[in-house]
């Protein structure tokens, strides 16, 4: 707001037009600016949280599933490539594998489930495979679900069930998960390089 007073300490009459006005002209012009400042800010941090979320999921999703009566089971997970990689070879004994890529493998269903002896109440899990030695697996139903795949947290593990093995006879490049109908309900595969992993499944 421009000064009042000149030389001599007087008001003189543009001074007094401009008290007139009301205080908030004098700050209209700033208002604009930070709402502008704030928004272009705002614009730039959700950006930049979608880039870096895009850039984080490198592989490729899918989601295979298993509907029978409306009763389902799906899978939503990763799919990494060999790239020359033999990935579950390296797995050490007693370690988990994120069961794909980048985000966890979320395992969802809406009934009751029994593997073999194992019960799995509905609702969702994540999904980890936990090498035994070279040539025994188990699947783990982990209650904690969307955490990124090092993210295991074995406090939380709630139960794990035994995977039988089969050699495929193709090399399959990308990882694969599939539900198919089995004889006594469902059964879940995963499929990688030349092995195959099984573990069937009963709906209640």
């Amino acid at each position: 707001m421009p000064t009042c007073e000149n030389e001599a300490g007087a008001e003189n009459s543009v001074c007094l037009r401009y008290k007139r006005l009301p205080t908030d002209v004098w700050t209209l012009k700033e208002k604009p600016v930070k709402k502008t400042i704030v928004q272009w800010f705002l614009a730039v941090a959700v950006l930049l949280f979608f880039q870096n979320h895009l850039y984080a999921q490198r592989n490729p999703r899918a989601t295979a599933k298993f509907d029978k009566a409306g009763k389902y089971v799906m899978v939503e997970y990763g799919r990494p490539s060999l790239k020359g990689r033999d990935m579950l070879a390296q797995l050490q004994p007693g370690k988990v594998w994120r069961m794909g890529a980048d985000k966890s493998t979320t395992f969802t269903s809406n009934t009751n489930l029994s593997f073999a002896k194992v019960s799995i109440p509905q609702g969702s899990y994540s999904l980890w495979l936990r090498k035994i030695n070279d040539e025994a697996f188990e699947l783990v139903f982990n209650k904690t679900t969307g955490q990124w795949g090092t993210e295991h947290d074995v406090t939380q593990d709630f139960a794990s069930v035994p995977l039988t093995r089969e050699q495929n006879t193709q090399n399959v490049e990308q990882f694969s998960i599939n539900l198919r109908e089995a004889p006594k309900g469902g059964e879940l595969e995963l499929t990688w390089g030349t092995l195959i992993l099984k573990a069937p499944f009963t709906l209640k």
